[in-house]
């Protein structure tokens, strides 16, 4: 099934999604705090000081218009009059999306200034150099000029612009947004590391149980909620430790006494037939005595794959070369392909029994082609067991992981129980390390063990 889209955009750590989530919401936040900040604090404000600014406007140019025409030639040099609107007043101004709220803030006092003003007494903003707004102020009337004056006409003047137009505060407001957004996120973090501790303590702990150890105690003096967890963990790791040593106890117990009764079982066969008899019925009870015996063996191998043994550096390489060696003795030659492998941190016996094990099984199921090949890659090495034997599918490869499962080629011999596989696969696993099947190349089936170098 697969996930939504936006899932998919979603953080995968719990930590990263906390910190994502409460910058979204402190973001958001401010964002809705500037906006009202803007709509019903700081437009307001503009609009009254262009209102009072019109008017400012307005009574200079009454006043202007009734100066006499020696006074306001004076007044106009000293307002800097000019009859054309200068270049950097006329252009647009460049658009700046980090100082956004400086243009909206110019936008509403210049709407709110034309508003109250003539209609034909515009306003510019000069952007470029000081900022300065450009008014064009009425004509003279005519009885107002004198002699000689040239002919009456509209000119520009320039003002300064009033404080609450320019929008200089909001500068420290979205800085400050900002810096609660950086201080959410560091907030978050610190939040989140404090939880993710005691998360990691129960995750390397549960893999150390998975992995057959036992792990120190979890600790339970922390939030309520983790405490929960640590001390539910606590009692499981304990119920899981009491529920192994009764399976050992109880495995070790049958085996004791069924095995008992057979070694008594042989002595009266040998004891009750007497010289000359027919051996045949002997040799078939001794074999399927055998058969119990090695049963039982399976069963105390799966209950116990060497959880309590050891880890130490070995060449495993030599492990396989005795091992081989010894099938050698009973008839079964193995090509051996070993590369070169540093030392591997194993359990002896443990690990002699998992090759004992896969090598037992391509005698049994394959017969021949047998070989063993090992090399090193990356941080891991690789022993792969293989034959020739008839090769099943994927799905019952899968299928003999689990415990007494036996695939179509197995039906043929007795006294297995169906736990080979699982026997390795479970070692393997205790080592760190995975059981893979492959189909061997020319027919066959190869059995790969991966361990890793690091304990």
């Amino acid at each position: 099934m697969t996930r939504p889209f936006w899932r998919r955009l979603l953080p995968r750590t719990l930590l990263a999604r906390n910190i994502v989530l409460l910058i979204v919401l402190v973001m958001l936040s401010q964002i809705c705090s500037i906006v009202v900040l803007l709509h019903y604090v700081q437009r307001p404000r503009v609009e009254r000081a262009a209102a009072v600014f019109a008017s400012y406007v307005t009574t200079l140019d009454n006043l202007l218009a009734a100066t006499p025409p020696a006074s306001r030639a004076a007044l106009n040099a000293r307002l800097d009059a000019r009859e054309q609107l200068p270049p950097e007043a006329a252009a647009a101004p460049p658009r700046d999306w980090l100082r956004a709220y400086r243009s909206y803030q110019r936008g509403v006092f210049l709407d709110s200034l034309q508003k109250h003003l003539p209609a034909d007494m515009p306003a510019r903003w000069q952007t470029e150099g000081a900022q300065r707004l450009w008014i064009r102020m009425h004509a003279p009337a005519a009885s107002a000029a004198g002699v000689g004056d040239a002919p009456n006409q509209p000119y520009w003047i320039a003002l300064p612009i009033p404080a609450d137009a320019q929008g200089s505060g909001l500068e420290a407001a979205i800085f400050l947004s900002l810096g609660l957004g950086v201080l959410a996120a560091l907030a978050g973090y610190a939040i989140q590391l404090h939880l993710n501790e005691p998360l990691r303590e129960l995750t390397g702990a549960a893999r150390r149980v998975s992995a057959g150890e036992t792990p120190a105690p979890l600790p339970t003096d922390g939030p309520a909620e983790i405490a929960a967890v640590g001390c539910a963990f606590n009692q499981m790791t304990h119920a899981l430790q009491e529920a192994e040593a009764t399976r050992a106890l109880m495995l070790a117990g049958i085996s004791h006494d069924i095995r008992t009764p057979l070694t008594k079982l042989r002595l009266s066969m040998a004891m009750a037939l007497p010289d000359g008899a027919d051996s045949s019925f002997v040799v078939a009870a001794e074999s399927y005595l055998d058969q119990i015996d090695t049963i039982l063996q399976q069963f105390m191998d799966y209950a116990g794959s060497g959880e309590r043994e050891e880890a130490q550096p070995g060449d495993l390489n030599a492990l396989i070369e005795r091992l081989a060696g010894d099938f050698a003795g009973l008839g079964h030659e193995f090509e051996l392909s070993l590369g070169v492998l540093p030392e591997v941190p194993y359990r002896p016996i443990s690990m002699m029994r998992l090759l004992m094990n896969l090598m037992q099984n391509a005698i049994v199921y394959g017969g021949t082609g047998l070989a063993v090949r090992t090399w090193a890659e990356r941080d891991a090495v690789t022993v792969a067991v293989g034959d020739r034997g008839k090769g099943l599918t994927v799905e019952e490869l899968e299928k003999l992981r689990a415990p007494f499962q036996r695939g179509r080629n197995a039906r043929a011999h007795s006294g297995g129980t169906g736990l080979g596989l699982s026997i390795v696969e479970r070692i393997a696993r205790l080592h760190g390390g995975s059981l893979q099947f492959h189909a061997r190349d020319g027919g066959g089936l190869e059995v790969r063990v991966v361990l890793p170098l690091r304990a």
